[in-house]
């Protein structure tokens, strides 16, 4: 069964070369256009599509508003087209912050350029994020317990991607009400909980929004550095670190070349860079590094978790969160060989189960943590 999409955006250019880019994926079904947010959100409830994607600047009503809409009234898989500046980053978060599942960067110049590429990355984008379904709602998942709460790329040629099946929406539905009552599933197998000197997380699509969620839960004085590596262009990282930073009690910045490891400081990889953790001058500091040019992602979890797992040996523990592919999966290995403690997000919290997933069948995973929970999990941990 096809994937439904409406396309939604201001630009007739942009809504008729998509239509074309996507016309010819067998998988995909294009039902429908729209060129504002206020005819999004009626289309949405006409067309009941499994995936929009949505501009963020349109006359009548703007993207995040009808995403808020969207998401009250006839919820679905919301794909967000970004401009690459700072103030496109900002607004991205907010979409995300308002319901959409994940984001693109919007080049006109490589859609009416090079369409094989374009429809290889939508293709593979919209069938994940419609296998995922919608994001899920925090406010809206309560659990008996969940504590009280405070406020681009694909993986890399030598990692297999998980397969994705599409969900109808009667199975969505259901494994949203598991989620609500799922028990924590542990499979420790470690032994004693052994001393944690860093904590590592590392996450793709559906980050930014797992990453708020858990890091502006942790206390003012927690007692570790904290690693973060999100799948993010480079313009995005800068606006990402501050959102969380005004968002947390603890520190965020987006890491630099030369950081001295600190407690209580969270580091986000730069998007475009490699963030790697050795020692110089007998501390434990941060080197941001191009990479080698055969690693698609940039940043990729699995390095940086190789790193810590080398400086740190046995006393990491890394988290890996929703995302496409298998990033952090090899890192992981290390890590556990190590002996260190590796925990992965549950399926039913997942916008895409794949990252998790590679790691969970790799046998990898200590205890697999509803997102709800992760935050409470770690604090309990560490603090």
């Amino acid at each position: 069964m096809a994937v439904t999409v409406l396309i939604v955006d201001d630009s007739a250019f942009f809504r008729k070369r998509l239509s074309e880019i996507l016309h010819s994926v067998t998988q995909i079904d294009v039902i429908g256009t729209a060129n504002n947010g206020k005819e999004a959100i009626e289309q949405a409830k006409r067309l009941k599509p499994d995936v929009i994607t949505m501009d963020y600047e349109m006359p009548v009503m703007d993207g995040i508003t009808a995403i808020k809409h969207i998401m009250a009234e006839s919820p679905c898989a919301i794909l967000m087209f970004s401009s690459l500046t700072h103030e496109g980053a900002r607004v991205t978060l907010d979409a995300l912050d308002a319901g959409a599942v994940d984001f693109l960067p919007k080049n006109f110049e490589d859609i009416a350029r090079d369409a094989t590429n374009m429809q290889t990355v939508l293709r593979e984008r919209i069938i994940s994020v419609a296998a995922g379904g919608r994001a899920p709602a925090p406010s809206n998942r309560a659990r008996t317990n969940r504590p009280t709460s405070s406020p681009s790329a694909r993986s890399s040629d030598s990692l297999e991607r998980p397969k994705v099946t599409l969900r109808s929406n009667r199975v969505r539905a259901e494994q949203e009400q598991r989620a609500v009552t799922k028990p924590t599933t542990s499979r420790a197998r470690s032994g004693p909980a052994h001393a944690v000197d860093v904590l590592a997380i590392g996450t793709s699509t559906g980050g930014p929004v797992a990453l708020q969620k858990i890091i502006t839960q942790l206390p003012a004085n927690f007692p570790v550095p904290i690693l973060l590596i999100q799948h993010m262009p480079a313009t995005f990282t800068p606006a990402f670190a501050e959102r969380l930073d005004n968002l947390s009690k603890i520190k965020v910045k987006q890491a630099e070349d030369g950081d001295i490891l600190k407690a209580g400081v969270a580091y986000l990889a730069p998007g475009g860079k490699q963030m790697i953790v050795g020692l110089r001058g007998g501390k434990h500091s941060i080197s941001v590094i191009d990479g080698d040019s055969r690693l698609t992602y940039k940043p990729s979890v699995d390095l940086t978790f190789g790193s810590v797992a080398k400086s740190f040996p046995g006393k990491v523990l890394s988290v890996v969160l929703t995302g496409m592919g298998a990033d952090g999966r090899e890192g992981c290995k290390l890590l556990k060989a190590g002996g260190s403690t590796v925990w992965t997000q549950s399926e039913s919290t997942c916008v895409v189960y794949g990252m998790p997933m590679a790691v969970d069948k790799a046998g990898l995973s200590d205890k697999s943590l509803d997102l709800e929970t992760v935050a409470e999990h770690i604090t309990n941990r560490l603090v």
